[in-house]
């Protein structure tokens, strides 16, 4: 088939997807008539509530249901996480309080006023900054995703939703300084080739960047969103490296050490490490590499034959997502989804494909492309090379099994 010939035939899939949409959409109007009156509905009758009862706005409490996947059990003083709801959410922003979280030693308290960060090591003039100061260097924002690494781990794939499996992924717009201006300002000498980043837990938690990100594209984050940071997302200050693995962007920043050499910490040797199966290890798995998920259908939900739009998200550690390819046949062919505007550098982006069910079983799954060529692999493809003993960095494709009553299940299970 020509080039010109497979644009003509995928020209006629989109309009009969469409078509069938504006069917389906009308039958639905028509069904909702027959079953609601043109009557005048109760909230009609009365003045709604005033504003002033809501101070901070809230959402309606008919979404209550959309709340964070927290996992039962787990001691949130120790090390632990929430997961935002992917499947439940549209477009590409996270709202702050629905975004992911991750803590080794529990959500400090921090009075923003007492607050400070301190540069030192190899700098001329070492630094400690309130945060008044820091407000005072030039600002940005941009549009960037933030995902853990364990995002699944290798052996953690039986999850029941899109949130259980790759959760520990949201989106926003953050707000702050360039980690370069600061260095700048403290004059880092020559010999610098990391630095080392402190958080105020009570964990420390400590990470090692390398100067050359810091002299990129480092953000010094104090807002979220249009807002001030969230305390479980770092207020008052982190440090927010994009496309890099969440565990380095530390949160509630203290101190900045620049240094020679990394400081091997525990997060950098014991942790987010891994195994390979010659017994050698991987560390300084810094990027996060192109990955999807279909989140709608996903796992918990159920379709009927007909018409439905296939819509997920995709992202990239090394920058914009080129395109995603569906398959709807269990991998046997893949076809060209949509991707939705904006297509924004180490952002979450939308992909939409327009489908028809006939109501027989298959497996749907998404498999993104980023403007490198890197294509995301599937799971065995992804083990073949690292084996399972790694934990970390599983971009693997994700599955999604349909059974005949329209049951929407984890494919890996």
């Amino acid at each position: 088939m020509s080039d010109s010939d497979t644009i003509n035939a995928r020209r006629r899939f989109l309009v009969r997807g469409a078509a069938a949409a504006v069917g389906a959409v009308a039958g639905s109007a028509a069904r909702a008539e027959e079953a609601t009156p043109p009557a005048i509905p109760d909230w009609m009758k009365v003045p709604g509530a005033d504003t002033g009862s809501q101070p901070y706005g809230t959402p309606s409490r008919f979404e209550a249901g959309l709340i964070r996947n927290v996992p039962k059990g787990l001691k949130q003083y120790t090390s632990a996480s929430s997961r935002t709801p992917l499947q439940d959410l549209d477009g590409i922003l996270t709202p702050n309080g629905l975004f992911y979280e991750r803590h080794h030693g529990g959500i400090p308290d921090i009075d923003p006023t007492q607050h400070r960060l301190m540069i030192h090591g190899l700098v001329e003039r070492p630094l400690v900054l309130t945060m008044e100061d820091i407000r005072r260097f030039p600002s940005e924002s941009h549009i960037y995703f933030l995902e853990c690494s364990g995002n699944p781990g290798f052996e953690a794939i039986k999850g029941k939703t899109a949130s259980d499996l790759v959760g520990l992924v949201s989106c926003a717009e953050w707000t702050g300084v360039r980690l370069a201006t600061v260095l700048r300002e403290a004059g880092m000498k020559s010999e610098a080739k990391w630095v080392v980043a402190e958080g105020a837990d009570a964990a420390a938690m400590t990470r090692s960047i390398p100067v050359a990100k810091c002299l990129d594209d480092a953000l010094l984050v104090y807002s979220q969103n249009g807002e001030r940071l969230r305390p479980q997302q770092g207020y008052p200050l982190r440090v927010f490296l994009p496309g890099f693995e969440g565990n380095m962007s530390v949160k509630w920043l203290r101190r900045l050490n620049v240094s020679a050499e990394p400081a091997y910490s525990r997060e950098e040797t014991s942790k987010y490490t891994d195994l390979m199966p010659d017994g050698t290890a991987r560390q300084f798995t810094f990027v996060m590499e192109a990955k999807s998920i279909v989140t709608r259908p996903s796992g918990t939900q159920r379709i009927t034959p007909g018409f439905h739009e296939i819509t997920g998200i995709a992202w990239t550690g090394r920058g914009q997502i080129r395109g995603v390819q569906v398959t709807t046949d269990g991998g046997k062919t893949w076809q060209d989804a949509a991707l939705q505007e904006p297509v924004l550098n180490r952002a979450l982006t939308r992909f939409r494909l327009p489908w028809r069910w006939d109501g027989t079983p298959t497996t749907i799954a998404s498999r993104a492309i980023d403007e490198t060529g890197y294509v995301q692999p599937s799971f065995d493809a992804l083990t073949a090379v690292r084996g399972l003993k790694s934990f970390y960095h599983n971009n693997a494709v994700v599955p999604w099994r349909i059974a005949a009553d329209g049951e929407v299940a984890n494919g890996y299970a």
